[in-house]
């Protein structure tokens, strides 16, 4: 049976790689990763934080990655996806664009109407989940996700690096009663990175880093990293 060929949108966070395994679980043949790099940190589409680390991401999972830049100028990145995927469309002839949006109205209804223009399916394996099940799965199926950026009241700079694991997803849960804050992370309270998931060939450590704090945010900064390969563990 035909396995239908699909590219994944992919930041290198929780969500988008979530995406990309639940995607390979259900048959799809994932014929590449597609990284967009904003180059304005407040983009309204695109994850920024590590964004460059998702090509060692790539070839820990074993699969080809392509990139675009964008300005990430409000809706004009959105034109700046179409026309790339128009472009890549015709030299990797997939029939549907993954994503890994989970609540955001803004970003799904654009990747929407870009795959409606071009012929193309538009798939949601978290559309609309429950946001603390799917942290539960992240972390009880061995994801290895760190905090990568911070921007919301009640986080610390102990956020940073900090690994997701049940002990943070209840912290997770007392700021979000406390502050309001989306314990999912889909408000652009913060920003995270896989290191590692059960799809990987290989694992990603960082060796050195630099916490960047100023008031009430911060981001990390990875200065030198390695990729492993867990066969030799």
């Amino acid at each position: 049976m035909r396995k239908i060929k699909v590219l994944a949108l992919f930041s290198g966070g929780k969500d988008s790689t979530l995406s990309v395994w639940k995607a390979i679980k259900m048959g799809y043949n994932v014929a590449g990763l597609l990284t967009v790099k904003p180059l304005n940190p407040e983009s309204w589409m695109f994850h920024y934080p590590c964004i460059d680390l998702t090509s060692l991401q790539a070839e820990a999972i074993g699969i080809k990655l392509y990139k675009l830049q964008t300005k990430g100028i409000k809706e004009e990145e959105a034109k700046d996806l179409e026309n790339f995927l128009k472009e890549l469309k015709l030299n990797i002839n997939f029939e549907a664009v993954v994503s890994g949006v989970v609540e955001s109205n803004y970003q799904k209804t654009r990747v929407d109407d870009i795959c409606e223009r071009l012929g193309l399916k538009h798939l949601t394996p978290l559309w609309h989940k429950n946001p603390e099940n799917i942290l539960r799965e992240i972390i009880s199926q061995g994801f290895d996700v760190v905090f990568t950026a911070v921007s919301a009241e009640g986080f610390t700079e102990k956020w940073l690096n900090r690994k997701l694991d049940f002990e943070a997803l209840e912290e997770l849960k007392l700021l979000s009663k406390k502050y309001g804050i989306h314990i999912s992370l889909e408000g652009g309270e913060g920003e995270t990175f896989v290191k590692d998931a059960p799809f990987f060939k290989k694992r990603i450590e960082f060796l050195d880093i630099e916490k960047v704090w100023e008031h009430d945010s911060g981001y990390l900064l990875i200065k030198k990293v390695a990729l492993i390969d867990k066969r030799n563990f």
